[in-house]
């Protein structure tokens, strides 16, 4: 699985940057990580991260793929580095996943990074997937399940702060 970062609202970093070894080593581009995971099997599956507009960190799942353990702490890894040690509301997509592993949901529910988290899918698959991670959250945490993207981001932007 490849794991993918922005610089910035722009767009995804180019395939390639960093290499997959400086990637694993931590590298820095700005103000996003970027690392990169190769599945054994090459398959062109990737978790995006962005920060999107209003200080929302955005973690987009690939459709038709089950998450694993160690893609979702290179994730968190990315989460954690755009966040820059403050917390801040997450926009967890999920639409089209096939499952989260157990090593994942761990990963996700366990996020220090996150004011809330808003999880967004279309399908009733992505509605039993998203009450089966916020089973496993902090009740210290708010988090709510959506089917509208635009109503996630509006939701979360009441956990936002101002710097």
């Amino acid at each position: 699985m490849t794991l993918e970062a922005l610089a910035g609202p722009e767009g995804w970093l180019p395939e390639g940057l960093p290499n997959t070894a400086a990637a694993a080593a931590g590298v820095v581009l700005g103000a996003a990580a970027v690392t990169a995971a190769r599945a054994t099997d090459g398959a062109a599956r990737s978790i995006g991260v962005r920060m999107i507009d209003g200080g929302i960190i955005e973690v987009l799942l690939p459709a038709n793929q089950e998450i694993e353990g160690p893609e979702a702490r290179i994730a968190g890894d990315i989460v954690r580095t755009l966040a820059a040690g403050r917390r801040m509301p997450v926009l967890l997509v999920i639409t089209g996943v096939v499952g989260v592993s157990m090593e994942a949901r761990r990963v996700y529910s366990g996020s220090i990074a996150a004011t809330a988290f808003a999880l967004v899918g279309e399908s009733p698959v992505d509605r039993v997937i998203a009450h089966y991670l916020l089973r496993s959250r902090s009740e210290t945490i708010p988090a709510q399940f959506f089917t509208s993207e635009s109503a996630a981001v509006e939701w979360l932007r009441q956990y936002t702060r101002e710097e």
